[in-house]
C-alpha cells in the first residue's frame, strides 16, 4: 500500500515567479509627504494657516498699524483724513499732557506694590504649602480662585467692599453714616490705594503659583544635607532654597512688570481711571475711543508703552535664549 507523501516547496521556490510572468515590485513610499493623503495635508494646513494668519492679522499687522499711526493724526472716520505730522505727537505727549507723568508714575507704584507686598505674601504661601498640610488642595484652590475670575468682576466685587454707604469696610469702622463717610473710590488720595489692595489680592494667588512649582522642582536631597549639617528652617530656606528658586524670580519679576505695565481692567470698573488713578492703559483708551478720536495721539502713547514693554522683556527673552543654547 503506498502513501502520497506532500512534498513541502522552499520559501524560494514559492517565491520564484512561473515563467513568462512580469515581476511587480513594490512601492514604497518616500518622504513625509506619500505618507500623507491630500486630504490630511489640507487639514494640517487649515489647522496651522488659520490661527497664524489670525496671530499676524490681529497681533502683528495692528501693531505696526499703531506704530505707524503714532506718527500722524486721525480722527478714525476715512482714510483720507490721516495727516503725517512726525513727532509732534510724542512732543506734545512729554511737554503739553499734564496727564502723562502721573499716569507713568501711577504705573511705577504699581509695579513697586505689587513685588513688595503680594509677591512675598505668595512666596509665604507657597512654602507653607510646600510642606504638605492638610487640605493643602483647598487653600491652593481658595487662593488662586482670585486669578481665575475676571479682573473685571473682580473690580465689581470690590467696588461693593467700598461702597461709601453699604460697603463692608465703611460699615465695620462706623464711616457710613452722614458726615463720617469714606469715599474710597472717589478721594484721589484714597482711590489709587484701593486699588492696588485688590489688585494685590489677585496678584498674591498668581505668586503664589508660580513659586510652588518653583518649590516643587528643588531637590529634596538639598533639604536633607541642610537638615544634618543642624541648619534650622530658617537657614535652609534662606540658604539653600530660595538660591534655587533664581529662575522662579525672574519670571515672577518680568511677570510683576508686565501686570503693572497693562493694569486696566480693574481700574476702568472702578472709577474710569479719573481723579487720581491715570495709567497708561487708560490714556490710551480715552484718546482713541473717547470722544475727541485722536487716534494718533493714543497710538503714540501706546508705542511709549510698547517701548518700556521690550526694555524688560528682550533681555529675559536673550537670558532665556543663552541659557537653552547652553543646556
Amino acid at each position: 500500500m503506498t502513501t502520497d507523501i506532500p512534498t513541502q516547496k522552499s520559501p524560494e521556490a514559492a517565491e520564484v515567479p512561473p515563467p513568462g510572468t512580469a515581476i511587480k515590485k513594490k512601492r514604497v513610499p518616500r518622504g513625509h509627504r506619500r505618507l500623507l493623503t491630500r486630504r490630511d495635508r489640507i487639514t494640517l494646513g487649515l489647522m496651522a494657516g488659520v490661527p497664524t494668519i489670525l496671530h499676524v492679522a490681529l497681533v502683528w499687522l495692528t501693531a505696526l498699524a499703531s506704530i505707524a499711526l503714532a506718527f500722524t493724526t486721525w480722527d478714525g472716520i476715512g482714510f483720507d483724513s490721516i495727516k503725517w505730522v512726525g513727532l509732534d505727537n510724542f512732543r506734545d505727549l512729554f511737554s503739553n499732557n499734564p496727564q502723562f507723568w502721573p499716569a507713568l508714575q501711577h504705573n511705577v507704584i504699581w509695579f513697586v506694590v505689587l513685588i513688595v507686598i503680594p509677591t512675598p505674601f505668595g512666596l509665604f504661601l507657597a512654602v507653607q504649602l510646600d510642606k504638605k498640610i492638610r487640605f493643602s488642595r483647598v487653600y491652593q484652590t481658595a487662593f488662586f480662585l482670585p486669578v481665575v475670575v475676571s479682573l473685571a468682576v473682580t473690580g465689581f466685587v470690590w467696588q461693593l467692599i467700598y461702597n461709601p454707604d453699604t460697603g463692608l469696610i465703611n460699615s465695620l469702622i462706623g464711616a457710613n453714616k452722614p458726615g463720617h463717610y469714606i469715599d474710597w473710590i472717589g478721594d484721589p488720595h484714597l482711590n489709587l490705594w484701593a486699588v492696588l489692595i485688590a489688585a494685590s489680592w489677585r496678584h498674591t494667588g498668581y505668586m503664589m503659583i508660580l513659586y510652588l512649582a518653583g518649590l516643587k522642582g528643588v531637590d529634596p536631597s538639598l533639604r536633607e544635607a541642610s537638615s544634618l549639617d543642624g541648619a534650622n528652617e530658617w537657614q535652609t530656606f534662606k540658604n539653600v532654597i530660595f538660591p534655587t528658586l533664581r529662575p522662579t524670580n525672574t519670571v515672577v519679576l518680568v511677570v510683576t512688570i508686565i501686570e503693572a505695565l497693562r493694569a486696566f481692567d480693574l481700574v476702568f470698573v472702578f472709577n474710569k481711571g479719573a481723579q487720581g488713578t491715570e495709567l497708561l492703559s487708560i490714556l490710551i483708551t480715552n484718546n482713541i475711543i473717547g470722544e475727541s478720536s485722536r487716534i494718533g495721539y493714543g497710538s503714540a502713547i501706546a508705542v511709549v508703552l510698547l517701548v518700556i514693554s521690550l526694555v524688560v522683556i528682550i533681555p529675559y527673552l536673550v537670558a532665556t535664549f543663552r541659557k537653552e543654547r547652553r543646556a
